[in-house]
């Protein structure tokens, strides 16, 4: 018989962020919660032994936020048993990936988008060999980040915001040089924000800019902040019925 040997850097790369990850799992935790649900998909990919997140670009005939860089993802639909199904349902009708290539890992804490849908970000490995086919109706094009670029950038700065609900504070937003293709990416907003709590997650270790969390208790800071957020909205919605 032949005995496997050591694992590849790739695997051992994946085991070590698996583990991490499912420390961080909420579950169906915030699956109750009285607002609109949509979710979104952080694919990961090993290139070269190191993480690398896939992103997608808006098309430019969208009504919502075109030309933006997110993640596939979408609104929930009647058909969607859970936030899982919903991020890879709209990442196959998105960028053509099929779910049963998805090793889906975790959901990790929500955000709520400018619309006050609760966005569920799920974790999943995608194949390195992965080709995406983007449709032109939603998607105009599909590139990948250093997962370590959301600690470590080298073209940073923080965008002052204020939400519907008063509440106002301040965004990540990345600019991400591809120099393969010669072109650059502009990463924030909510995207951002969950690539930063993705990569902190993953790597345990203080990022080169400020962030919004305790980051020696990252879990219960990330659901208070969440919680505060969702409060917020949700009392203001109760307000104007």
């Amino acid at each position: 018989a032949v005995l496997p040997g050591p694992p590849s850097a790739a695997a051992r790369v994946k085991e070590s962020a698996r583990r991490r990850l499912r420390e961080f799992d909420v579950g169906d935790r915030f699956s109750r919660l009285p607002l609109p649900k949509a979710s979104v998909l952080l694919p990961l990919t090993v290139r070269a032994g190191k993480l690398h997140l896939l992103l997608t670009v808006r098309a430019m005939q969208l009504r919502r936020s075109p030309g933006e860089v997110c993640f596939p993802g979408g609104k929930r639909e009647a058909i969607d048993k859970d936030e899982i199904d919903t991020a890879l349902r709209e990442a196959k009708e998105e960028v053509g990936l099929q779910p049963e290539k998805v090793e889906v890992v975790c959901r990790l804490v929500p955000g709520i988008d400018k619309m006050n849908h609760v966005v569920t970000p799920v974790v999943g490995f995608i194949e390195d060999t992965f080709q995406a086919t983007p449709n032109p109706d939603e998607v105009s094009d599909v590139f990948v980040v250093p997962l370590e670029y959301f600690v470590k950038p080298s073209n940073y700065k923080t965008l002052p915001y204020k939400t519907s609900s008063g509440y106002s504070g301040w965004m990540h937003c990345f600019i991400y040089d591809d120099h393969e293709r010669k072109m650059s990416f502009k990463i924030w907003g909510l995207t951002a924000h969950f690539a930063v709590f993705l990569a902190l997650v993953i790597f345990g270790k203080h990022p080169t800019f400020k962030v919004e969390y305790d980051l020696d208790n990252l879990i219960s800071s990330a659901e208070t902040n969440f919680m505060n957020l969702y409060a917020s909205i949700y009392e203001r919605k109760k307000s104007n019925l």
